[in-house]
């Protein structure tokens, strides 16, 4: 671990004199390129600098307690060489979290869709409800959220709905929570005061960019028709509304959350080439279906992952075992203790993975 980390010190130091080559600053791609491994480096050099002085604190340390007679002083010398042996485990954890192997979708934006399960309006509800518990949290990152499209049940509840996601990191956080998320509360419309279970599938795909997926026009069918549902009188009056069909896939895309069909074509596409994105995923973590299992739950959407429990006030991560008492806040979007937890855990199993490896 050690002589690949004096590599990256060394290339780090290098990619650092050529940031500020004048040569290289005048190449704008190039400059880009280099800022971003500059970046995602940096975090790995100033843990490894935090290392190395750590365990230069305790060379001292101990020095100074070979030399030193004052008590005083070498009591001093004991805290500081028990400070410095603790921070040590500290960072040489830390540096196995860095050297994982990184997601090479983990910076992208997001496709965000969310589908009623099992419980009819109850499940619409609750999907909607989901909605807004992403839309709220992604707004605490200070991340945007596109409409991509819609269906409403007619009461308030979402029968679909698709959004785009677009910030730094949203993939790396969201990702967790594709799978399906289920509620237990009485519904508003249960005059009996029973508990219902209903269910809504969540599914978070990385946006995929044209150099990743190459589109056929040939096998896209392009449909235009009248917008439908609530959107104002513009849109419901003009031909906006596109279907496009993926024919080798069968895959069906509807947008018409904007006036313009070429702005709905447009979205429509980035949802396309990010769906056949995570087909080709899917396939290739079938393939590597160990990987795949030793990861939470960032694959099957059919795995229940967590139950939001509303007459006890509780939400269950069944994938680590994990129950907070504060719905109505997780609701509001405050999930980021739930995010955590879940990075931390997949973290652990790469882990224990990768000493098994070695």
């Amino acid at each position: 671990m050690f002589d690949r980390l004096d590599d990256i010190l060394i290339h780090y130091e290098e990619l650092m004199e050529e940031l500020n080559n004048p040569y290289v600053v005048e190449d704008q791609a190039k400059f880009r390129r280099l800022m971003k491994e500059q970046a995602d480096l940096a975090p790995i050099v100033e843990a490894y600098k935090a290392y190395k002085q750590a365990k230069q604190d305790v060379e001292d340390s101990l020095a100074l307690l070979d030399e030193e007679s004052d008590e005083e002083m070498r009591e001093l010398a004991k805290e500081e060489l028990s400070d410095a042996k603790k921070r040590i485990e500290e960072l040489e954890q830390e540096l196995k979290i860095l050297l994982l192997p990184k997601d090479p979708n983990d910076d992208k934006n997001i496709i965000l869709e969310i589908r009623a399960g099992a419980g009819g309006d109850e499940a619409a509800l609750f999907a909607s409800e989901l909605y807004r518990m992403y839309v709220n949290y992604a707004e605490s990152n200070h991340w945007k959220v596109e409409l991509i499209s819609v269906n409403e049940n007619g009461i308030g509840g979402f029968k679909e709905v698709v959004a785009m996601v677009t910030g730094k990191g949203a993939y790396s956080k969201l990702k967790y929570e594709s799978g399906v998320h289920r509620v237990q509360r009485v519904p508003e419309t249960e005059s009996g005061g029973r508990i219902h279970t209903s269910t809504a599938t969540v599914a978070v795909m990385p946006e995929a960019e044209e150099v990743d997926v190459q589109i056929d026009m040939n096998d896209c069918r392009i449909d235009v028709m009248r917008a439908s549902g609530n959107g104002g009188q513009c849109v419901n009056t003009t031909d906006s509304a596109v279907r496009l069909t993926h024919i080798p896939t069968g895959i069906v895309i509807y947008s018409q959350t904007e006036k313009s069909q070429l702005q709905n074509k447009e979205k429509a596409f980035r949802l396309l080439r990010s769906k056949l994105y995570d087909l080709e995923m899917e396939k290739r973590q079938n393939a590597e279906a160990d990987e795949r299992r030793s990861q939470i739950g960032t694959g099957d959407r059919s795995e229940k992952i967590r139950t939001y429990n509303f007459p006890q006030g509780r939400v269950t991560d069944h994938r680590i075992k994990l129950t907070l008492y504060k719905i109505d806040s997780i609701m509001n979007g405050d999930i980021q203790e739930l995010l955590d937890s879940l990075i931390a855990a997949d973290q652990a199993a790469k882990l224990s993975q990768m000493n098994e490896a070695g």
